[in-house]
């Protein structure tokens, strides 16, 4: 990261109590999961010497500053606002952050990392500009990978973020010798997939998994998401019938098929007669930028084990949530990764864990391909 992004060497030279508001702001902002959407994550603390006067939630995530500082009240002059992500200088719904701080006679602003929106950024320099003091760069790499979808979205426009999730045995297997799947993953696994299909605009699935699963691929969990995911697959042949829940329910809930132009006519008119939206990509990349082109900033892959593979091949997945269970499926059960191209060691692509922890009786993994971090 640029020297002048960050007023420390490193994490470990930040000071014991900003490290540890930093750490709060993050919590507050995830908090925020699936409900602040298109808005990123944000989180805020107002530090005293080594006192938090003042941390706040609300759902929008614009005017959370603004709310710390008003926890804080008075307390909030002369002291630290810390943030995850650096507070806006635009006017938009509110007034810029900026105003709010300046006004409460904040002497400093700790922000993890710079606003890359171009209509949001110039927080900073604005501050600065006020006489506040103002640093970057404070577990930048923890608040990247909170807002991984927001800043991949400011970062390119030609595809969504693209997340894919799996559960798999010990040995990497999908499902059993006899193609049974349900359930790999424990009831804590489960739950937990509904409150990551809250934050992402889309859900995935391909067209031999929708026919055999017949998902609902809806949000029934903790999280209400304030924008409900558009459901996806990808069926080549418009397989998709009447009796599928995806094309039953597509009135309720926005259901989207990407077919090739070589799906038969009269199945396509079928899903549109139905409330599918059908889309007629050439390749599957070609398939990502159309749901770019139609709102989706981020979309959840949860399968099956071939669109997967085919996603991690061409190099389109930026981020691997892997449930583990303790269970072994052996020779013959469907392996996670087929037909992935193998790589020499040393060149073999390395991706950064972001999050590892239990649930239940399964082991979570979160790796991202790499962080996006605005202005290194």
């Amino acid at each position: 990261m640029p020297s002048e992004v960050s007023a420390f060497a490193s994490d470990s030279e930040a000071p014991p109590a900003q490290r540890a508001a930093m750490e709060r702001a993050l919590d507050l902002a995830r908090r925020g999961w699936g409900r602040v959407a298109p808005n990123p994550l944000v989180g805020a603390v107002v530090l005293a010497g080594d006192t938090v006067e003042g941390d706040d939630l609300r759902m929008r995530s614009s005017v959370l500053r603004v709310v710390a500082l008003e926890a804080a009240g008075a307390r909030a002059r002369g002291a630290t606002l810390v943030v995850n992500l650096e507070p806006c200088a635009h006017h938009g719904k509110t007034p810029p952050c900026t105003d709010a701080i300046v006004a409460a006679g904040v002497a400093g602003v700790v922000a993890a990392l710079p606003d890359p929106d171009p209509q949001a950024r110039g927080g900073a320099a604005a501050l600065r500009a006020k006489g506040v003091a103002v640093s970057i760069g404070l577990l930048a790499e923890a608040a990247a990978a909170l807002n991984a979808p927001f800043l991949f979205a400011r970062e390119q426009a030609e595809r969504p973020f693209v997340a894919l999730k799996l559960a798999t045995s010990i040995d990497g297997r999908i499902a059993d010798a006899a193609g049974s799947s349900q359930w790999v993953s424990g009831e804590a696994a489960r739950e937990h997939v509904h409150w990551v299909r809250a934050g992402f605009d889309a859900i995935a699935v391909g067209g031999t998994t929708a026919l055999r699963d017949n998902p609902q691929l809806t949000v029934r969990g903790v999280v209400t998401p304030r924008r409900p995911p558009v459901r996806v697959v990808f069926d080549r042949r418009a397989m998709l019938n009447l009796g599928v829940q995806l094309v039953s329910t597509a009135r309720e809930v926005p259901t989207w098929v990407m077919s090739s132009l070589d799906a038969p006519s009269s199945s396509v008119a079928q899903l549109e007669n139905s409330g599918v939206r059908v889309f007629r990509p050439t390749t599957l990349r070609d398939g990502l930028r159309m749901l770019r082109d139609a709102g989706v900033q981020s979309l959840l892959c949860e399968g099956g084990g071939a669109l997967g593979a085919r996603l991690l091949a061409d190099g389109l997945v930026d981020r691997l949530y892997w449930v583990q269970a303790p269970v072994w499926l052996g020779e013959g059960a469907v392996p996670a990764f087929p037909g992935v191209p193998p790589h020499p060691l040393a060149a073999a692509p390395r991706w950064t864990p972001v999050e590892r922890r239990a649930l239940g009786s399964d082991t979570l993994l979160v790796l991202d391909r790499r962080l996006c971090l605005p202005g290194s």
